[in-house]
């Protein structure tokens, strides 16, 4: 079983054991490119091959330890029958600072002999990495040349002059994170294939020792179980690429070779037989072990490495036991919508991390309402490359995170990130930013906060409250118990547990060669359980629940593939040697198809593109004063449960920011909008940054940030507030209330009245007065006035079918009546009055039939046009939702307004020609004439109806009819009360005036 296990930053240092060929300091006035001995000058690549110097003349890359080698042709010469003997095996270079000077003063000296004007950038770029060596500790120096000059090999306009920002992140901020400022020169990075822990424990991550307990906990496990794999047992290497790229190559090639001796491919004598590799990958590394085992088609399982795009369809033989990162932003979008966290900074490792982000998650974010303060990465930060300090750009890069308007902060990276991202919130760069807001930190697999040893004095107040996501773990039986049993006494092989056990217990074991065997010594009896959570969890973790699983992934997959053999006759002889002597490929079927349940009682199996199918533990990060720090479990992400149900989350054991006082943050580009408003956006900003503005009237929004304005259903309206629709309350114009009561009062006083009038015009009837003015008109007069008052209680009360229908026909024929009756009077007078001239022609006409045939004919008429208007269109009960705003009138719709105006406008036509008759005759004799009183009561009815039209017009609900009964009322009792109360005046109060003689002498005068 073969590990690389880059996560353990584990490093061995050594004095260097090579000798500087040419030792200076590399800004003194020496001239570069040539070394004068005496008068011979001598140039610094003389030893140099041509082919070689043409490489570097023609800015390819060229290995500078290389260049301390002497070279020289191969000569097979024969001399005297015999072969020249060959030269002793050369030594190979350290690759240590005293050995790079001299080597690149070559290059130099090299390139100046064809190209002189690359002098400058050349020292500057000398200047560049001398000062990274004098300030940084283990090789990042180096592997930023390496990677610099690799890029300028195929970019020659790439300056040398000036920092590359995107490799000096990566290698010199990286390892300043990881282990500090340089103290101690001279030293350098063993290239032994043994990972050992850092002498002085430097940059130990000492939560990974517990991976290495769970990899030997699951073969120890598999290994007893003789269920599994009889007779075969099962083991691991583990080996290191210090997380750098550069030890790539050679930890995985290590896996090829013989023990001890890194020699792809020399299969003689190896006993061990590679199955399968499980490992951690960063982007960096991704390529370089991909490009080793993807040759040999190796199964590789990925138990760390979200932050890496894959394509399964590119390298088949990768098995995530980590779920596909969509996943885990699926998850981070549904907490993102939980807390209604809609304004967010996101940070990725790198460019490519970031362009898959934007591609892929910023759409489905964006349909979620959810928008970004900004969208970065880590290698495209503001560089002060003119000023040259690092901790400047950190200082920028760090206010950028902390003064963000954004209070949630989503964080996607690697170790690697994290590491930079504590240091430039370390408190050498902090100070600098005035009054820091407190953030929510939501950190994705890979980016968990973790103890180094080296960096104790980081301050972790920052990440106070963050949620972060991490691999699905479960508690293994039998692993604390495991895990409590150990000690260096009876970890045999263990390499780690020495150094790792005097790192933690502060102690010192006899043989150690650490330090100078000072303070306690180690008794073996201490107990990993007493050292703090952060420092070593007992509980599981989520990267060591995924090796533990990788591991039996293996073993049911070779139990799978050995009871295949077994099955078949044909090798039945030699089986042991036969499974043996299977191909790496050919495992790679069995564990695709793999499917078994943990000792956790979880089923562990992979989907059809080689991912584990598993969720995401979310974890709320609590921190101490002392620089301590526990992870609580407060909910889980399932991707494979439905939306709705995918994220389960405890807020009551979240502990947010002390910043927050306790309350859940918020996270909007601005305040809500309340109910009653809207969003709007703003021009230049991102969708979720708005102003709020009121309703329009009548409209409601019943929510908080609504984006349109709603209308209430026509049975409600809108509240004060706009807020809420009421229900409308249902109002007509009833007898219960004071208004309709008054009306209906008015109606019947004004019946009453009519009916005495009428009462006392028929008792005396047969007196002059009564008689003067065509009594027979007059009766019908008083009649249809008495049905005008009444026919106004039809529009009282909650309109009915009946009342509908029969209201407005009713008061429009029997006021048509009347008024015509007045008509009939008015040319009765003008009649008589010309018949009495003599030789009139007009005398026949004087009679009863001239005033029965004009009341019929009028009243005929409008009856045709109130049929018409049944017939065609009858008004009929409605419900008017629209006029009032906080109330339903029931009323009667007309239908047709046409023929409504038409039926008033005819009664008006009749009243303009009776006011205009009645006009004309007013000065005729009063013996004869009632003319004065009709013009004058004609009048008053014109005055009320052409007020009447524009009042309904303007009049909203139950008053409109109201209206109209007063219209019907005031002008009925206009007509009642200038026409025949003067009448009734001489009739019952002076009856000394009703007499013939009294008219006749009135007349004459």
């Amino acid at each position: 079983m073969g590990t690389i296990q880059p996560a353990m930053p584990a490093i061995e240092l050594q004095t260097a054991g090579a000798a500087s060929a040419v030792a200076m300091d590399p800004f003194g006035s020496i001239a570069v490119g040539a070394i004068s001995f005496g008068e011979v000058s001598v140039s610094l690549g003389f030893h140099l091959l041509l082919v070689t110097k043409d490489r570097i003349w023609c800015g390819e890359y060229v290995d500078l330890f290389t260049l301390l080698y002497w070279e020289q042709p191969k000569k097979d010469r024969e001399k005297d029958g015999e072969v020249e003997p060959e030269k002793p095996k050369r030594k190979k270079v350290d690759q240590t600072w005293h050995n790079w000077l001299p080597a690149y003063l070559i290059y130099v000296g090299v390139v100046m002999e064809k190209q002189p004007l690359k002098g400058p950038l050349l020292v500057k770029y000398l200047d560049i990495i001398y000062r990274a060596y004098i300030k940084f500790s283990v090789l990042a120096w180096l592997s930023y040349d390496e990677v610099f000059c690799m890029r300028v090999a195929f970019d020659k306009a790439l300056p040398r002059d000036r920092k590359k920002p995107e490799f000096w992140l990566q290698f010199i901020a990286a390892a300043r994170a990881m282990t500090g400022d340089r103290t101690d020169s001279g030293h350098l990075l063993s290239r032994q294939s043994t990972a050992t822990l850092p002498r002085g424990n430097e940059g130990i991550v000492t939560e990974n020792y517990q991976h290495i307990l769970a990899l030997a906990f699951a073969v120890n496990e598999i290994n007893k179980n003789p269920q599994i794999l009889p007779n075969i047992t099962l083991g691991f290497n583990i080996y290191n690429n210090y997380l750098h790229p550069r030890w790539t190559y050679p930890a995985a090639m290590q896996f090829l070779s013989p023990k001890n001796r890194l020699l792809p491919n020399f299969m003689c004598g190896i006993q061990e037989h590679l199955l399968a590799i499980t490992e951690d990958i960063t982007t960096d590394t991704f390529h370089h072990i991909t490009n080793v085992f993807g040759i040999y088609k190796i199964p590789q399982l990925i138990y760390d490495a979200a932050s890496v795009i894959t394509d399964n369809t590119e390298v088949p033989f990768f098995y995530h036991m980590v779920p596909n990162r969509f996943h885990q932003f699926m998850g981070i979008l549904r907490l993102l919508e939980h807390f209604q966290w809609r304004w967010i900074g996101f940070f990725a490792a790198n460019g490519m991390s970031l362009s898959w982000f934007i591609q892929k998650m910023v759409p489905l974010f964006t349909k979620s309402d959810i928008c970004f303060a900004f969208l970065e990465s880590f290698t495209s930060f503001e560089y002060d490359d003119k000023k040259e300090n690092f901790d400047r750009s950190g200082m920028y890069l760090s206010g950028k995170i902390l003064n963000s308007t954004a209070n949630v902060l989503v964080f996607h990276g690697e170790a690697r990130t994290m590491l930079f991202l504590r240091f430039i919130l370390s408190e050498r760069i902090k100070p600098a930013i005035q009054n820091p807001n407190g953030k929510v930190w939501i950190l994705t697999v890979g980016m968990e906060l973790k103890t180094y040893f080296s960096q104790n004095d980081w301050d972790i107040q920052d990440f106070s409250g963050a949620l972060s996501f991490a691999l699905h773990s479960s508690e293994l039986q039998g692993f604390q118990q495991f895990v409590q049993r150990r000690n260096p006494s009876n970890a045999k092989g263990d390499t780690f547990i020495t150094d790792f056990w005097s790192g933690q217990f502060g102690c010192t074991f006899h043989d150690s060669l650490l330090g100078n065997g000072s303070g306690d010594i180690c008794t073996g009896k201490e107990n990993l359980e007493s050292l703090p959570e952060h420092v070593f969890p007992m509980s599981v973790k989520g990267q060591s629940y995924s090796i533990y699983n990788s591991v039996y992934l293996v073993a049911y997959a070779l139990y799978a593939m050995h009871s295949s053999a077994s099955k078949s006759k044909a090798m039945m002889k030699g089986e042991r040697r036969k499974l043996y002597n299977h191909k790496p490929w050919q495992f790679y079927h069995f564990l695709k198809s793999v499917s078994f349940n943990n000792s956790a009682g979880e089923k562990v199996f992979f989907d059809q593109n080689g991912e584990l199918v598993q969720g995401f533990d979310i974890l709320n990060l609590v921190t101490f004063p002392n620089k301590s720090f526990i992870k609580v479990k407060v909910g889980r992400m399932d991707p494979r449960a439905p939306p709705n149900e995918a994220l389960s989350i405890n807020e009551s054991a979240i502990v947010w920011h002390n910043w927050f006082n306790q309350t859940q943050p918020v996270a909007l580009c601005n305040a809500k909008c309340q109910p009653g408003y809207r969003k709007k956006g703003r021009e230049g900003n991102p969708f979720c940054c708005y102003d709020c503005i009121p309703c329009p009237k009548g409209w409601i929004s019943g929510h908080e940030d609504m984006p349109m304005c709603s209308k209430c259903p026509d049975e409600q309206y809108a509240s004060m507030d706009q807020n809420s629709c009421i229900p409308k309350t249902v109002t007509f114009l009833s007898y219960e209330e004071p208004l309709g009561a008054s009306l209906a009062m008015g109606a019947l006083s004004f019946s009453f009245i009519t009916t005495l009038v009428l009462r006392t015009f028929m008792k005396h009837h047969n007196t002059p007065i009564v008689k003067a003015n065509n009594r027979d008109l007059t009766y019908t007069l008083l009649i249809s006035l008495l049905f005008c008052f009444l026919s106004a209680l039809l529009f009282i009360g909650q309109p009915e079918k009946v009342t509908c229908f029969l209201r407005q026909t009713a008061f429009g024929i029997v006021f048509t009546m009347a008024v015509s009756s007045v008509l009939a009077k008015t040319i009765t007078v003008v009649v008589a009055f010309m018949a009495t001239q003599p030789g009139s022609r007009i005398r026949k006409w004087v009679g009863k039939s001239l005033a029965s045939s004009i009341v019929l004919s009028c009243s005929i008429l409008q009856a045709g046009i109130c049929l018409v208007w049944l017939a065609t269109s009858p008004p009929f009960p409605d419900a008017d939702t629209h006029s009032m705003t906080e109330e339903i009138v029931l009323q009667c719709n007309e239908s047709s307004p046409i023929m409504f105006y038409c039926v008033l406008g005819y009664m008006g036509l009749l009243a303009f020609l009776s006011f205009a008759v009645a006009f004309v005759a007013r000065k005729l004799p009063d013996s004869f004439n009632e003319a004065k009183f009709i013009a004058f009561s004609m009048l008053v009815f014109c005055d009320v109806w052409l007020s009447f039209v524009p009042t309904y017009l303007s009049t909203k609900g139950k008053y409109m009819v109201a209206v109209e009964i007063f219209s019907i009322l005031a002008s009925s009792a206009g007509l009642l009360s200038c026409i025949f109360f003067p009448k009734c005046y001489i009739i019952l109060l002076r009856p000394e005036l009703n007499n013939r003689e009294h008219l006749i002498r009135r007349g004459k005068h």
